[in-house]
């Protein structure tokens, strides 16, 4: 029976939950094997602020993101107010500002002799103004531009569950007695539970894995620690050693998120017994406060990075025609295009694989291939070449075969290696819901009629799952353009994206000259967001 089991498709989906099995094998066998000595000198000195820094980032950012999303999540739910359906989509446009690009134009606008000071000088003419601007650098800075970057992943996925709660919940409440804030806390925030952890969890995976806000802040990170081991030191030993205390905080928290989804169907109301909400209508000061709400936080998390780029471009044009946006547009498209098709296709090999075989230990092997998103991309960089190159000296050598380092370090080959593995699971998950919807009898029907896998594939399954490949590219895409450490360690020479370009000028100090290529990456990530909520918010 497993001999059978055993055909091409068996062993390519095997082969793939291989692959990205390979970083995670790499991070535990670096810790356990030779210490630098770097390692002693940092153990001793600051290893122990890298971790506190990153709980206390990791705290802060767990707090506002929840109490931004958790909270217009709540108001465009349950509330019938003027703009709720503007704020509905408008909401999720923070995820296309990346974390160092929101931090990029906080610097700016309250540093010394900022925006802020400028306004306040057209406004009331010179003064002292510096000295009541306060600074938004250091943690604090940190703190706030990851929380208004990464809210949406607690909007996105509480207005999901807050959607789909029964209209029974809120009478029951009423029923008991309770005010609208007494069975908010009571009722519908507990039955939302595995939606708003799930949606934490997401965020601390992104918090712990950010490396362009913290490094531009100064803040020192168990991330920052892994890439400058890796640059500043060239000790991939070091890095490998960093990278097993992140493993154990990313790993815990994916525990988490997979416990949180479990359960989470225990809180979803059957068809019958669902009853569609009735939406309050808001008046006087409860309508204002969340009017504001909305608005101040769709200002802060998307006009206001989008503003502060937009005036320093239009104030500098010279750094509008010194850019090369042509070329970094290209890089971009084939980056993209590149990955969304390889991702794509091993998905679909490894989902048809698990379809046709139904083998429950392929299942698990791709269960266990998904966990690479869970791994920040820094981590996998530095793994992916410490694999490549022990491969190089150990198994390659031996055979007297060329050096493969040139193929996948510092290459597009390498690059989209690395990205394959860290954006596997989005591939995959959504390959998977959409097969989930075709039922086996219609596989069994095509097979009667005659129909090779092949055919069945081709002309059924394909067409039912063209909508879904459509979400999977796009989502794809604007992670890649928005992705930084790993373009970062793996891209060739010389070869640039918006993302990088923006970072490149920023730690250079030149604010000024990363507002254009922060613009068009937020400005290309909005138009491929606006078009991905058609299908991520439908009512």
């Amino acid at each position: 029976m497993v001999i059978k089991n055993i055909n091409i498709w068996y062993i390519s989906s095997f082969l793939i939950s291989l692959a990205v099995a390979i970083p995670i094998i790499t991070v535990f066998s670096g810790f356990f094997g030779s210490t630098s000595n770097y390692f002693f000198i940092l153990k001793d000195t600051f290893l122990t602020d890298y971790i506190l820094n990153s709980v206390v980032l990791l705290s802060g950012v767990l707090f506002f993101t929840f109490l931004f999303g958790v909270g217009t999540a709540y108001f465009v739910s349950y509330y019938n107010f003027p703009g709720v359906n503007f704020f509905k989509w408008s909401l999720i446009l923070s995820f296309a500002v990346p974390p160092y690009i929101y931090a990029y134009s906080l610097t700016a606008f309250f540093e010394n002799y900022g925006t802020l000071f400028s306004i306040l000088t057209n406004l009331f003419g010179e003064g002292e103004y510096n000295k009541n601007i306060p600074k938004m650098d250091g943690m604090f800075g940190a703190i706030i531009s990851i929380s208004f970057s990464l809210f949406a992943y607690v909007y996105i996925l509480t207005r999901a569950s807050f959607y789909y709660q029964s209209q029974n919940l809120i009478e029951l409440g009423k029923n008991l007695g309770f005010s609208n804030t007494k069975s908010f806390f009571k009722i519908i925030l507990p039955s939302a539970r595995p939606a708003i952890v799930a949606g934490l969890s997401l965020v601390a995976m992104e918090t712990l894995s950010d490396f362009g806000t913290v490094d531009f802040f100064n803040v020192s990170t168990l991330t920052t620690g892994i890439y400058n081991a890796w640059i500043a030191f060239d000790d991939l030993s070091l890095a490998n050693q960093l990278s097993f205390y992140l493993l154990i905080f990313i790993l815990g928290l994916f525990t988490i998120e997979n416990i949180s989804r479990k359960k989470a169907k225990y809180h979803s109301p059957t068809k019958s017994g669902f009853k569609s909400k009735n939406l309050i209508d808001l008046k006087g000061a409860k309508l204002y406060f969340v009017l504001t709400t909305c608005c101040l936080i769709f200002f802060l998390s998307f006009l206001f990075p989008v503003s502060q780029m937009l005036y320093w471009t239009i104030k500098f044009p010279k750094h509008l025609s010194d850019l090369n946006i042509f070329e970094l547009l290209k890089n971009t498209v084939i980056l993209v295009v590149l990955s969304s098709f390889v991702l794509i296709f091993f998905a679909f090999i490894s989902n048809y694989g698990n379809r046709v075989t139904r083998s429950k230990l392929l299942e698990i092997f791709t269960t266990f291939s998904i966990s690479g998103y869970a791994i920040p991309g820094v981590i996998l960089a530095v793994a992916f070449i410490t694999f490549v190159a022990w491969f190089d000296n150990n198994i390659v050598s031996i055979f007297g075969l060329k050096t493969i380092k040139n193929i996948f370090i510092g290459s597009i080959i390498g690059l989209i290696s690395v990205y394959f593995v860290r954006f596997y699971s989005l591939a995959c998950n959504g390959i998977k819901s959409g097969y989930l919807k075709i039922n086996y009898s219609i596989d069994e029907s095509a097979y009667l009629l005659g129909y090779s896998k092949f055919k069945t594939f081709k002309n059924i399954h394909f067409p039912y799952l063209r909508n879904s490949i459509l979400l999977i590219g796009l989502i794809i895409a604007i992670e890649i353009m928005k992705e930084l450490p790993i373009t970062l360690i793996m891209r060739p020479f010389n070869f640039e994206t918006f993302a990088t370009t923006a970072y490149i000028y920023a730690s250079q100090d030149l604010l000024e000259a990363a507002a254009v290529p922060s613009l068009f990456l937020i400005i290309i990530t909005s138009a491929f967001i606006m078009i991905t909520s058609r299908y991520t918010l439908r009512d």
